[in-house]
């Protein structure tokens, strides 16, 4: 007789080699020991808000009144709420079709969607079409619904930076591709090099894997690089060399900790370099709600936009996100007002201004005091966290340490960090879940 459907050993086999380490073991433990009553630091993921990052008033202050839309009745409403936030609730509810409780378009409020598509023209002196911007529930979202387009079976190949946030190689496991990994050099401040790139694509090819697409994240998670001018060209370059989809995870693009390296979107260097590969390469790219100095992960807002892909293309990724309905339509408002916050003028301009600031000023200073701090400490360099949420220390673990871990049966780096949360209530993520060079021991931190 043969097992019942949700027996484990009936399982798809793809969700059973999905392995998501911000989540692991670490984090299970870490949990377990919360339920105990012991007080844990949660830095395994970019999560502000649950580390004490005050949110910024004004769009929750929209947002309540979109779901309270009877406060907007009461006559003493103004004297809670200032007149521009009681006017954007307004201007949001206009584009709903019945409230935060009614679905919306499957990509989204088309309103929601031109304040997107006019941010992205602010940033990168481009039109954007509103029609090829999807919103999501969180970017990771958006790279699931790509990643489940593009991958077709185990020998399609998808180039993933490592170190890598797991999402990627969760997301390539459970579609049942490859992940074809190109190594960031530390000692070149977590540089890549082109030749690398090539090294890569050519040995999955003669694994007789099809690379069909590259993973940018910039800046880096976890590493903590920010991508030039000149790294970008040559990666957009390689894509058009190799006819690779470039996916451009940027949802750290508001958290810079230095001026030398400003953000600059892989969007708009690709058209800065006109053609043919301004109308080539096709072009993915990510941002969300959850990051920057906003920090809100629980509200689930973001999207995707992409550019030069075939209408089919876009036909076919609008039907299948048509199975889910409707992206969560709070979350939406708050991709609104993210991309559309206060102007100069109006009445909440300066305290969100000082607010945004206050959370930016902040996360630059615990960029260096963590940087510096690692660096102070024997057996421990790190490099400067040029931008994200996160520093990535090397930790050299002397041989007797090595040799506790394989007598505990443990890799030594996850050793090493349960070692670190049972004495101190700091829950990390072993470098290992990232992947990393043979022989590398890394740690991730949050700068939080």
């Amino acid at each position: 007789m043969s097992g019942k459907g949700l027996d484990h050993e009936t399982l798809n086999e793809n969700v059973k080699k999905v392995q998501y380490a911000v989540r692991g073991e670490l984090y299970l433990r870490a949990s377990e020991l919360q339920k105990e009553g012991k007080k844990i630091i949660f830095t395994n993921v970019g999560n502000p808000h649950a580390l004490g990052q005050k949110p910024l008033s004004f769009p929750r202050q929209v947002v309540a009144l979109c779901q309270a839309p009877f406060l907007l009745d009461d006559p003493n409403v103004g004297l809670i709420f200032p007149a521009d936030a009681i006017a954007r609730a307004k201007h949001y509810l206009s584009l709903t079709s019945g409230g935060l409780g009614a679905y919306s378009d499957s990509r989204g409020l088309p309103g929601i969607r031109k304040e997107v598509a006019e941010f992205i023209e602010r940033r990168d002196g481009y039109p954007s079409d509103p029609e090829l911007i999807f919103l999501t529930d969180g970017a990771s979202k958006g790279v699931m619904q790509i990643l489940n387009t593009i991958i077709r079976g185990e020998r399609d190949g998808i180039l993933v930076p490592v170190p890598q946030y797991p999402l990627y190689s969760a997301a390539i496991s459970l579609y049942g591709g490859s992940l074809v990994p190109y190594y960031l050099e530390e000692s070149a401040n977590w540089g890549l090099d082109v030749n690398n790139l090539r090294q890569s694509v050519a040995q999955a090819r003669s694994r007789g894997i099809t690379v069909r697409a590259m993973v940018i994240i910039n800046p880096g998670n976890p590493t903590g690089q920010c991508l030039s001018i000149d790294n970008l060209k040559e990666l957009l370059r390689f894509c058009f060399q190799e006819n690779l989809v470039l996916l451009a995870d940027e949802v750290y693009q508001q958290n810079i900790y230095q001026d030398q390296r400003p953000f600059i979107s892989a969007r708009k260097v690709l058209l800065d370099m006109g053609l043919p590969m301004s109308k080539e390469v096709q072009l993915v790219s990510f941002h969300t709600v959850s990051k920057g100095y906003w920090g809100e992960c629980g509200q689930r807002g973001g999207y995707f936009e992409m550019t030069n892909i075939p209408p089919q293309t876009v036909d076919e990724i609008y039907k299948v996100a048509s199975i889910s309905l409707s992206p969560n339509v709070p979350g939406q408002i708050f991709l609104g007002l993210m991309v559309n916050p206060p102007k100069p003028g109006d009445i909440s301009y300066l305290k969100f201004v000082q607010e945004s600031k206050a959370i930016l000023e902040s996360m630059r200073r615990r960029a260096h005091i963590m940087t510096d701090g690692f660096n102070s400490c024997r057996n421990v360099v790190c490099n400067f966290t040029e931008g994200a949420m996160y520093s990535f220390p090397q930790i050299r673990l002397p041989p007797k340490a090595i040799e506790a871990a394989q007598k505990a049966g443990k890799v030594p780096d996850v050793f090493y960090c349960l070692k670190l949360l049972e004495a101190t209530g700091i829950s990390t993520v072993p470098g290992s879940g990232f992947g990393q060079k043979e022989g590398s021991f890394l740690l991730l931190k949050d700068k939080f």
